[in-house]
């Protein structure tokens, strides 16, 4: 079985009840939910919460809620890695097996269900265990610096001060939108990011934070520019 977990508990400090917040006219986990369904390559799609009202806004968007999240898995301290593992043990207490596990999160606006056919391929049929979402740095990450108390810079690597660009060597980061993978990783809790995984490059524009409600502004102007033009 393909299994599909989006987490989404109640609780959210900075922007109040962020992962059922409308964007664009719906819940915003609407979103993660209709991307995984139209993308037709899970068997099952579900959402991880410990809230009865993101639990039933989730089932009117067509997803499943089998259980109610814990709530030793539910507080600050609770990982990804705990939601996905929780999701996975469950149903193989339940006598399914689960082949492949996607973590979708509930506030990733810009998915396209295309980059989830692409990357259960990638994880289906090649050497690897673990296809996460990522993009390359905007700037430069080689000539970066620290600052010290009295605002005075210490470079991380100064020998590539005077070194031009494009010389240096591209840097990425986890786009923080989803992880594919065999069981093994989550239940084992193994490093994501490692020999076994591989990279789904997604493009800069397409990859936004959503922590603040200033976050939330720009990236609803974002995706109502990328709408218009066609681009999602």
């Amino acid at each position: 079985m393909r299994l599909a977990v989006i987490p989404a508990r109640g609780s959210s400090k900075r922007i109040p009840r962020k992962n059922i917040k409308h964007f664009d006219g719906k819940p915003i986990i609407a979103h993660s939910i209709q991307a995984l369904l139209d993308s037709k390559v899970f068997d099952r799609v579900i959402v991880s919460t410990d809230d009865a009202e993101i639990a039933e806004v989730a089932k009117q968007y067509s997803a499943e809620v089998p259980f109610m999240r814990p709530s030793n898995i539910s507080d600050d301290f609770a990982t990804t890695g705990d939601v996905i593992k929780h999701a996975v043990e469950w149903y193989y207490s339940k006598g399914e097996c689960v082949e492949t596990v996607c973590c979708l999160y509930a506030t990733a606006p810009f998915i396209k269900s295309q980059d989830l056919i692409d990357s259960v391929g990638i994880l289906e049929t090649g050497d690897t265990e673990c296809v996460f979402s990522a993009t390359e740095f905007s700037y430069p990450i080689f000539r970066s610096f620290a600052l010290d108390q009295q605002l005075r810079p210490k470079m991380f690597w100064p020998e590539n001060f005077t070194k031009r660009s494009q010389d240096l060597q591209v840097a990425y980061h986890d786009a923080g939108m989803f992880y594919i993978a065999k069981p093994s990783i989550f239940i084992e809790q193994k490093p994501l990011f490692s020999d076994y995984s591989k990279a789904y490059l997604i493009p800069h524009y397409r990859v936004q934070d959503i922590d603040t409600l200033e976050d939330w502004k720009r990236v609803e102007l974002m995706y109502g520019a990328l709408k218009s033009s066609g681009e999602i």
